[in-house]
């Protein structure tokens, strides 16, 4: 993160005008329809109504056109989906703790932490997913029961209980285990304040829990809430990793600052081995100008933390936890559940490089 100790100020350009309609919020490749067949022409060869006779009629568009902009959507999903099946991951067998943080609401926070863990447990991983959002999104997208008298984080930061005590296992996989949040954590915030190293809570239960089941934990995420409180100082002390998902519109550009600059100050007070190791561009729209000008400008500030891989908008995405599961077990072949999965699979591989650097450098 020394590298980026000046603030980054972002500047984006008016988008140019352009005759494209903007996409509907929700639209996947995978569930677009298909395009309807041109209108029959008159029987009779006069021009139509209000058409003189020297002009030339449009062409009509061919049905069986396979070299459209749909078309050539659902054949590069066809191969994106055809090279999952065929990825070799290797996991590196340490424990890798991220915050997936950004206190900016609606970048896609816990749809960005339910989906990918789901996608690392499908690769192998195992996956604990701590919910420290008091509005337990990521418990209900998971399938796990959090009512207000289940044991739960909440416990855990207060009570001092035990993380295992409050795991539970998605009905998802066996590979993907849950730390829920209820409603009482919402008043964690105002009670912390008197606790004892109120910054630590989190760490020194996560690292007694680590210290015995390190070995069967791939991935701990931890899910937090839109804003800069102790509930995720918490979670930036109990993290190696920052994991930043960015909606890809202006307003998130000027939450990012803000975030860096907490992290500086989690670096220098609290935790100096953490660093923002991955940043996620979501509801991604490669048809409007914005959402690509954003990308651009998110890429050049951080070129090493910005993935490949990105979000798109989806329906199946917004779906699936209503029926209290992620993407990868609603629809996984959809164009979000393939993205998830890409981002999956990326992580692990980065992971990877980081960990061979590491063991060049010493």
């Amino acid at each position: 993160m020394d590298e980026h100790a000046n603030t980054p100020s972002f500047h984006v350009k008016q988008p140019a005008a352009s005759t494209v309609s903007e996409v509907e919020e929700g639209r996947s490749a995978a569930s677009a329809p298909a395009p309807a067949p041109p209108a029959e022409h008159p029987a009779d060869d006069s021009p139509s109504q209000g058409q003189s006779s020297g002009e030339t009629a449009p062409a009509a568009t061919d049905p069986f056109d396979f070299d459209t902009p749909l078309a050539r959507e659902l054949a590069d999903l066809t191969a994106r989906r055809r090279a999952l099946e065929g990825v070799d991951v290797t996991l590196s067998g340490r424990t890798r703790v991220m915050t997936v943080s950004n206190q900016k609401g609606g970048v896609g926070k816990t749809t960005t932490t339910v989906n990918t863990a789901a996608a690392l447990a499908s690769v192998g991983a195992r996956v604990l997913v701590i919910d420290l959002d008091p509005q337990g999104n990521a418990s209900t997208a998971l399938g796990v029961p959090h009512t207000a008298d289940t044991p739960s984080v909440y416990d855990v930061l207060i009570d001092d209980f035990p993380i295992s005590d409050i795991i539970q296992v998605s009905p998802e996989s066996p590979n993907l285990l849950c730390a829920p949040s209820t409603i009482h954590l919402a008043g964690a915030e105002i009670e912390l304040v008197s606790q004892v190293a109120r910054e630590h809570r989190l760490r020194t239960a996560l690292e007694e829990y680590l210290a015995a089941h390190g070995d069967q934990l791939d991935f701990v995420l931890i899910d937090c809430p839109p804003s800069l409180g102790l509930l995720t100082i918490n979670a930036f002390v109990a993290a190696h990793e920052v994991f930043i998902p960015i909606q890809c519109e202006y307003y998130a550009l000027e939450g990012l600052s803000q975030l860096l600059g907490t992290v500086r100050m989690i670096q220098k007070h609290l935790n100096p081995g953490l660093r923002v190791s991955t940043i996620l561009l979501t509801m991604y729209d490669g048809r409007t100008n914005l959402a690509q000008q954003v990308a651009q400008e998110v890429r050049e500030h951080f070129p090493h933390e910005v993935m490949r891989t990105v979000i798109p908008r989806s329906v199946r995405v917004s779906e699936a936890p209503s029926f209290g599961q992620t993407v990868i077990a609603y629809d996984g072949n959809s164009a979000g559940g393939i993205a998830y999965r890409e981002a999956a699979v990326e992580i692990i591989q980065r992971g990877e490089r980081a960990a061979i650097d590491e063991e060049g450098a010493r």
